[in-house]
Parts: structure tokens; sequence; C-alpha cells
């Protein structure tokens, strides 16, 4: 992609009304615009990282066996009355009432709806277990929306449901999940702690958040230092297999949000030297919940036995659009952001430091080629900008790496790469920097 060519408002000022180091860079580097309290439009930049994540995301839903579908945003209100759940809900529930004087709601989770979807067709123990998940847009009203596209009222969120005749095929489809998050997190180059939470309006007695440790987390957590070590289970974990024991073996050592800590217990569980106190931000959160929804909303499920029972139920949520300004706040610097390779908006910048001068269009024509063949991503900044202000634009969108080739290099044979992370500069002819660069693809 051409800079030229690409919609990027970037902005010089620091906007006023950003709190946190994400909410400013995202607004700085034109990734996404604000349209009212807590709603985004997501610019062209921003879009490319969301889409990154939708798609590690949905890969690692696809391998631990869940099915993809699209539910609606609109959803009937007599579905959550069937629950419960529609006077309980609160003041978050944004609710619509359409022409024909039909209550509805804009979904702020989908636990009755699949509910519905699922006890329509599913009738048998023989047609289970199954995990149905999808990538919407939710809203809820929140009271107070800050921190940017952290705590918005309209986001994207990855909800997956499992359906089970069981407890114990329940628990299962929980450990799936438990641990396809931390093959979802790793991929993006984040370490995510699992830590036993409140279940909140959700229900049921099992839930755990995935926090990140950040300074501007939102919330205070505990948990022992070995968890930050632990590898992630990986593409090679065989999913038809025993998972109880990864699990446990992340679940043993202490790990708790504020809400649920115990200051004893974490004091005689964990060696003072192992104890970590820090600020989190929660970037998905597992439930199960038996059958809250499932007894309720009358979906039955006929056992090997012959007996009719509610099916056994979880749900799963990864906040998409969360993670982004999660993943800035994990990873930025005083000049910009810093994306890791997996959910970089582009793979490589290109920089031409002199455009007009037929050496530097030529070479960089010669890598921009060289590097789209290897699906390497650049974003070829062929602007007449600078080379300051080129290289500020740069450091601010946080892409791995820079090729920045100029007049100077040319003339003695070189062009220059740049690693973002460490910073570390290195002179290379074109062909070698170019062989480099397009063998990392």
């Amino acid at each position: 992609m051409r800079l030229s060519r690409f919609y990027m408002p970037v902005l010089k000022d620091i906007p006023s009304e950003a709190q946190i180091v994400s909410h400013r860079l995202m607004l700085r580097a034109g990734m996404v615009r604000q349209q009212g309290a807590g709603i985004y439009a997501w610019l062209p930049l921003g879009q490319r990282v969301l889409n990154k994540i939708a798609n590690i995301v949905r890969e690692e839903q696809n391998r631990a066996g869940a099915v993809e579908m699209l539910m609606p945003t609109i959803q009937q209100a007599d579905l959550w009355r069937e629950s419960g759940r529609y006077d309980d809900y609160g003041k978050e529930m944004l609710r619509i009432t359409d022409r024909h004087e039909r209550e509805m709601l804009y979904g702020p989770t989908n636990e009755e709806m699949i509910t519905e979807l699922v006890r329509a067709s599913v009738k048998s123990y023989r047609q289970l277990p199954l995990i149905l998940y999808h990538i919407q847009w939710k809203f809820r009203d929140e009271i107070r929306p800050r921190f940017g596209v952290m705590r918005g009222r309209e986001f994207l969120m990855k909800d997956a449901y499992s359906f089970d005749v069981d407890e114990a095929g329940a628990r299962r489809a929980y450990d799936k999940m438990f641990l396809a998050y931390l093959n979802t997190f790793a991929r993006m180059g984040l370490t995510a702690v699992p830590m036993r939470a409140d279940t909140g309006p959700i229900g049921g007695d099992l839930s755990h958040e995935f926090i990140i440790l950040a300074e501007t987390g939102e919330s205070q957590v505990f948990c022992d230092r070995d968890l930050l070590e632990l590898a992630p289970p990986g593409p090679d974990l065989d999913w038809d297999g025993d998972l109880r024991a990864l699990v446990a073996a992340r679940t043993a050592l202490y790990a708790a949000t504020e809400e649920m800590h115990d200051s004893a217990k974490f004091a005689a569980q964990t060696p003072k030297e192992r104890q970590v106190s820090a600020r989190g931000i929660e970037v998905g959160h597992i439930f199960y919940f038996g059958d809250k929804y499932s007894k309720a909303m009358q979906a039955m499920i006929t056992g090997p036995d012959g007996q009719d029972r509610p099916a056994q139920m979880g749900s799963y949520g990864i906040g998409v659009s969360r993670l982004i300004g999660a993943i800035i706040e994990a990873n930025h610097d005083e000049a910009g952001m810093i994306w890791p390779e997996a959910v970089a908006p582009f793979g490589i910048g290109l920089i031409n430091l002199r455009v007009g001068d037929s050496a530097c269009d030529s070479a960089c024509a010669q890598a921009y080629a060289a590097l789209t063949a290897a699906g390497r991503e650049p974003l070829y900044d062929d602007t007449a900008e600078r080379p300051g202000a080129k290289f500020s634009v740069m450091d601010l969108i946080g892409l791995p790496k820079q090729l920045i080739i100029g007049p100077k290099g040319l003339a003695a044979g070189t062009v220059e790469i740049k690693d973002r992370r460490s910073g570390e500069r290195e002179e290379l002819s074109l062909d070698a920097a170019l062989n480099r660069l397009c063998a990392n693809g």
C-alpha cells in the first residue's frame, strides 16, 4: 500500500480527551475517530489490525473444534424474558421498540438467542457436544465509557457457546476454550494469565478472566510469578486427548482478580519471592453455568438413558476490539506503538527519503515489488514529507521493521533496516536487505 493513497489522518497534537496511552496513540495514528460517547469509527489502519486479531481468534476457535456462525445484533425481548434476564440486566441494555410496537434490544451478549436456536434442532445426546461461535458487534450502554476502545459502548466480540449432555462434557468444553485462549493470546505476543473470577450477570459457578499485566490496567490482580513463565499449549495439542492436566497446571497456582482475592490464601500458597501484585487488563472471560439458560428456556436433550434433561452450557468471550487497546498498552514507547508481528497493520514500513530522485524511486519500486510478492505487506511512504516527519509517523504507527532508502546510502551501495522494538539499525546492500526481509515472511 502506498501511503499517498492510504487514508491515515495522523494528528500532531495529543488529544485532550484521551486518558491512557492506547487511546492517545490510536487517535494520533488515525486508527479510530470518536462518533459519540464510547462509539468509534474504525479507520483503515485500525480496521487492518482488527481483521488480523479476528483472524487469529477465528483460527484458534476452529482448531479447538468450535464452529462459526453469525447471529443478528437485534434480539427479541421475549427471549430475554424467557431466561429471566430482561428486567434484571439493567440500564446497560439498549432497549428498542419497532414500528409495530414490538420490544427488541441491541444485543449485549447472546446466551438467550443461541439457546433458542439450538433447542429448535438439537434433541439428542448424539448431536452433542457442540461449540458454536460468532464474531459480532455488541452494544452495552456503559454509564461512563472511557479509555477509548478499552471500555466503549459498541465493541467487537467473539462469543462462543458450548452445549453438552452432562457436566463432564461441559467441563471438557470449558477446558478446550481455556487452552484455546492461551494459544490465541500467545500468538498476539501477549502473556495472558487465567484468573478465577466473579461470574457477574452471566451466572454459573465457574469462571476465569484472562488478564495481561499492564501499568494502565483497570483493576488490581494477584498471581504466582511462575504463571508468567508457562508456555502456551501450542498448535500440536491433541484436542481429543486428556486436557485436564494442562488446565490443572495453570489453575493450581494462585491467580485472582481483586474481587476474588484472598490475601491469606495468597500468602500461604505462594512464596513471597513469587508473589505478583499488579494492574491488569481483561482480554477474555469464560463461564460454565450448567443449565441456567437451558432449564429456563426448555432446551432439553434426550440422554443415552432415554431421559430428557436440560443441556449443560458454557459461554466464552474475547473482546476483539478491546484487544487492540490492550496490545498497545503492553507494547509502546515514547515514540508510539510497537506492534507484534502477527497483528501489525503492515509488516514493513518502506521509507523513500527523497521522492523524485531517480535512484531512490527505482530502489523503492524494486523493494516494494519484492516485499509485496513475498507477502510482507509493505506500507510505502512515497509522500513528499521531510525525512524527520516520515520517521516520526513510522515510529508512531509501530510497524515491526522499517526499510529506509535514501540518496546518501544508495551512493555508498547501502540501505538501512531498522527494528522498531529494539531500535537497532543495520546497513546492508539493497539485495541483502530484501533477501532478509522477504525470508522472514
